[in-house]
């Protein structure tokens, strides 16, 4: 019976925000129906059906002179005026219908004007609404900070580091991290950014999005806060199975917060990262707080796990500006080959890199590269000398595929290729039989852990080698560090044969910093004290969300944005749906933002659409004569036909784009 209550709760919540997102976004469309009903209805408009929805009516009432209806496909709705029919548009030439005083097409152009752009203008209001009414009971967002920089991308490139805050973009203030998205994605060419380090130190420079995705970026990622977090469905947990605060994992209740490390307050995010690669070769001990209550626990180091595989190391595929590398000379495309005379490759894991350059913070290190040389075939052997600074080794790492390592006291990042060097005698590889100087065509990593499976798409990851440019080496290693008592399995070019390994901790004073311990993301609350300043921050909003419109529309026309990026109605519902479960805070919001792109979508100069039909009033405003019915039947078939392209268009990337997994 509990079981049944509790499927049964689930189930009613579900079928709960269904409704709030069918309320809502059939409020959308009958505001801006509403806009043209009651302007035509005060100009004396006959208006025969008033229509939420497309299609065969499902359900239908009249009232005085107008049918109410229902219609089956809820992606619109429309108003049907006599002497007015986007489906019959030789209705307008009609000379019966003309001559009769409430038809539309008998209205003068002010007056015709007035009605169809009155949908347009109900949206607009509706959407400020929308907002100063989300405002007012306040909104969730992510500040506009950083919490990963990833490495070898712009940001990262430009210093850009782990809590910095970002507080203009191009000129606009930037107060969540949404705003950074917006910023980088519809801009064109360089973007300035403006703000301050996590010590203070405030900063301006001028970046180059990265524009080979579908999108413009520049690699930062949203910040956690200090807050415990609970993930999971149908298994739920606070940490990471396998990890170290999976010990003590009853101390880590969600909502708790990390107050101090140590005995010295935790203040960020940011600062809580620094201080575990600081200390992560030593046990940490940490106070959470629950409401009055204060728990301490003791948090023993890790170890990485490895299989015992040395890999070759690549050419330097990234340099910071301003970093001990940069300033020293070094280039991308020299491929590190010796530090203090120390053969890298032989005597250091390349792995071991960024530690080995940590240990000499403060000192010189002589370092010699090989350098390709005027495009020569022939490399040329230069040894650089510099001073690596005091940044801890793993701040940050390599998530996803394609993300080069980091050596962060010097400010460069490498990949790895898929050649093995060595094979670590005694080695999980090495009692496989691993070849030595193979070259890998896959990896395979599936976890044994139970609770994993059910919490995380990663549990499970192949990845293959015989595209070189993918660059996956330094994520195929991370992910041993994800994903507690996996099974690697590998497979090398020109051999049948697979090895299974089972990865170990390594014997070196090697430790990560990761404790293992799920963290919520950080967030602000936007709440405004009264109603009047509510209805200041939703037309702000109502302004920055038409501008972000208009970036859209642009950079879909020159390029500089994916068409794939657009969502059609199957797209809209699932977000509507998403951002119902986060309140109905969020739910407005999404709804004022679908309410701008309606008015201004809508108004754009397409035939069938109010812009198209406003260029048509334009017209007869300026001539004195209506267009001739050939070019009304001509453009509305052209225009139709583009919408209709479009709706097939949206909904094929909504099911065979959007809707694929993974």
């Amino acid at each position: 019976m509990e079981i049944l209550a509790f499927d049964m709760s689930v189930l009613l919540t579900k079928a709960l925000h269904i409704l709030y997102v069918a309320l809502g976004l059939g409020l959308v469309i009958f505001f801006h129906e509403l806009g043209h009903f009651a302007v035509a209805k005060w100009c004396g408009v006959f208006v025969e059906r008033f229509s939420i929805g497309f299609g065969p009516i499902l359900c239908s009432f009249k009232k005085g002179d107008t049918e109410y209806a229902l219609s089956l496909i809820p992606f619109g709705g429309y108003v049907k005026m006599l002497g007015q029919d986007d489906m019959d548009p030789s209705q307008l030439t009609t000379e019966e219908i003309a001559q009769d005083p409430r038809a539309y097409s008998s209205k003068n152009v002010p007056q015709r004007m007035g009605i169809i752009s009155a949908g347009v203008i109900m949206n607009v209001i509706t959407g400020m609404l929308f907002f100063g009414l989300a405002f007012r009971f306040g909104v969730e967002s992510s500040p506009a900070q950083v919490g990963h920089a990833v490495v070898g991308k712009p940001a990262w490139e430009k210093g850009i580091r782990s809590g910095d805050t970002f507080t203009r973009i191009n000129g606009r203030n930037t107060k969540s991290f949404q705003d950074i998205l917006r910023g980088t994605t519809l801009s064109r060419g360089d973007i300035e950014i403006e703000g301050y380090h996590a010590d203070g130190e405030t900063f301006k420079v001028t970046i180059e999005p990265d524009s080979s995705g579908l999108r413009r970026m520049i690699g930062v990622s949203d910040a956690r806060s200090l807050k415990i977090a609970e993930i999971g469905n149908e298994v739920k947990t606070t940490v990471v199975p396998g990890s170290p605060a999976e010990a003590v994992k009853d101390a880590f209740r969600e909502n708790g917060l990390i107050a101090t490390l140590d005995g010295k307050p935790v203040e960020s995010h940011a600062q809580l990262q620094m201080l575990l690669a600081r200390h992560r070769s030593k046990v940490i001990n940490l106070e959470i707080k629950l409401g009055d209550e204060l728990r301490r626990v003791e948090l023993m180091p890790a170890r990485f796990r490895e299989v015992g595989l040395w890999m070759d190391i690549e050419q330097i595929a990234s340099v910071q500006d301003n970093s001990p590398a940069s300033k020293a000379g070094l280039k991308i495309g020299d491929k590190i080959t010796s530090v203090n005379g120390v053969d890298v490759g032989k005597d250091i894991n390349p792995l071991h890199l960024a530690e080995h350059l940590e240990m000499f913070a403060g000192d010189e290190v002589e370092i010699r590269v090989k350098r390709t040389v005027d495009g020569s075939p022939e490399l040329e052997e230069v040894t650089v000398t510099l001073t690596p600074d005091d940044t801890p080794a793993w701040i940050e790492y390599p998530f996803s595929d394609g993300i080069p390592l980091e050596i962060s006291s010097i400010g460069v990042a490498y990949h790895l290729t898929s050649n093995v060097l060595k094979v670590v005698p005694g080695s999980p590889a090495a009692r496989a039989g691993v070849p030595e100087g193979g070259v890998l065509e896959s990896v395979v990593i599936e976890s044994e852990n139970e609770v994993l499976k059910k919490i995380s798409p990663i549990s499970s990851t192949e990845l293959k080698f015989v595209d070189t440019t993918k660059k996956s080496m330094a994520y195929a290693f991370w992910q041993l560090q994800e994903v507690p008592d996996a099974k690697v399995t590998l497979k090398f070019q020109g051999d049948d044969k697979t090895y299974t390994l089972e990865p170990v901790p390594t014997k070196e004073e090697w430790y990560i910093s990761q404790r293992g311990i799920f963290l919520q993301p950080q967030s602000q609350t936007l709440v405004a004290a009264t109603w009047g300043e509510a209805f200041r921050m939703g037309i702000h909003q109502t302004q920055n969300t038409g501008f972000d419109i208009y970036l859209t529309l642009r950079n879909l026309i020159s390029g500089d944005l994916s068409p794939k990026n657009l969502s059609g109605p199957v797209g809209i519902a699932k977000v509507a749906y998403a951002v119902s479960k986060q309140g109905i805070q969020q739910l407005l919001m999404f709804l004022g933002f679908l309410s701008i792109n309606l008015a201004i979508l809508n108004f754009l100069p397409i035939p069938v659409l109010d812009g198209g039909h406003m260029v048509f009033l334009i017209w007869e405003g300026v001539t004195r004569r209506k267009p001739s019915e050939k070019v009304l039947i001509a453009a509305s078939y052209v225009g139709m036909a583009f919408v209709l392209g479009l709706m097939v268009f949206v909904i094929y990337l909504d099911i065979f784009v959007h809707g694929r997994p993974g």
